[in-house]
């Protein structure tokens, strides 16, 4: 008989990493489960939802008749991932958590902790994501359901580590994912998804930095430096963000909503333009640093590519003009709206993510 591949699936207790299991399962896997306990503190306003993930978890694990491990990662995201994401917060930048966290616990702690301590052959995620093998190189490739795709999440991956991971559900849509849920008779068939920092709604947000980032209250300017209102605190507000700003009656003579353009840290103001198409939202490109090629190609430059400088956006057409050890610079070929530093721009050719980098500038249209 041929050993069975011993696979270790990282498990939340949503459907994605739950029909993950049964899938590999179904391949004829070794599989047993990991929970990973990511936030100690106590939650008393509903941020965290551990102990109800866990106790979905469990039931999953019983009814596919598979172990489960559990290990708390808590004081190494604090280090790793915490601290790093509340000191962009201060600097007046967007930082992407998520990112993060998948660089330094799910694909690092995780991975080895599956590989070294319970000597299993793969790690595996319910990321929706493929990964394609050709040649002795690991490509990273999108998942097939574009409005799913999760690459953006993972272009810090390296081939030496896509070789030891799996992603099972990359070649489903959502809504097989919740079919297959349903038939196999998964309580989490119809679970929400999970969205925002790990473990933070995206409703909850503000109040929940209020707890770690000193509030300094400060002057929303306009670009012409009149004083229209007044906001609670910088980090409270990203580039490109039009709810929340609490200026709806200043309409000026134009009828359009206000944007933010721009956090000035050292006067503490929050400058803001009105309309979406203002020029000073646009920027024709951007710098950026820490910069990750996923299959350490060297490309010859200047390269033309698609981009996402977040989440769920179309790609965009770019040019990537020069490239030292520290910085790459990338021109749009349109003008773009609410370029973010701190937020990641990631880098495509046709569906292979091939890398990507910290926004550190935006290069303004004007």
């Amino acid at each position: 008989m041929i050993k069975k591949k011993k696979v270790i699936i990282a498990m939340s207790g949503g459907v994605d990493s739950s029909v993950a299991a049964w899938l590999l399962k179904k391949n004829n896997y070794l599989v047993e489960g990991l929970f990973m306990k990511n936030w100690e503190e106590e939650d008393k306003e509903d941020y965290c939802h551990s102990k109800k993930d866990l106790h979905d978890t469990e039931n999953v694990c019983k009814k596919l008749d598979i172990y489960l491990h559990k290990i708390n990662f808590s004081q190494e995201y604090w280090d790793k991932v915490f601290t790093h994401f509340l000191n962009e917060y201060n600097k007046g930048n967007t930082p992407n958590p998520d990112i993060l966290c998948n660089k330094e616990i799910k694909f690092k702690l995780f991975l080895n902790y599956a590989i070294k301590q319970l000597k299993a052959n793969y790690i595996a995620t319910g990321h929706y994501a493929r990964i394609l093998k050709e040649n002795g190189i690991n490509y990273l490739l999108k998942g097939i359901d574009y409005k799913k795709d999760q690459s953006y999440f993972l272009y810090t991956l390296q081939d030496y580590q896509l070789k030891k991971i799996l992603f099972p559900i990359g070649t489903f849509k959502k809504n097989q994912i919740r079919i297959i849920a349903r038939k196999i008779g998964l309580k989490v068939a119809d679970k929400k998804d999970s969205t925002g920092i790990c473990f933070i709604g995206p409703k909850n947000i503000n109040s929940f930095l209020s707890r770690y980032l000193k509030e300094k209250k400060g002057n929303i300017r306009t670009i012409n430096g009149e004083i229209i209102g007044k906001h609670s605190g910088l980090f409270y507000y990203t580039l490109g963000q039009r709810k929340g700003l609490k200026i709806g009656g200043m309409k000026e003579t134009y009828n359009m909503p206000w944007y933010v353009v721009e956090k000035n840290i050292q006067t503490n103001s929050l400058i803001v333009a009105q309309g979406s198409n203002n020029p000073y939202l646009m920027s024709i490109g951007l710098i950026a640093e820490k910069i990750n090629w996923i299959n350490n190609i060297k490309f010859k430059l200047p390269f033309s590519c698609k981009i996402k400088i977040r989440y769920r956006q179309n790609d965009i057409s770019c040019s990537i003009k020069y490239i030292d050890n520290l910085y790459i610079k990338v021109l749009f070929d349109i003008p773009t709206i609410a370029v973010t530093p701190g937020q990641s721009v990631v880098f495509y050719l046709s569906d292979v993510c091939i890398g990507g980098g910290i926004i550190k500038y935006k290069l303004p249209l004007l």
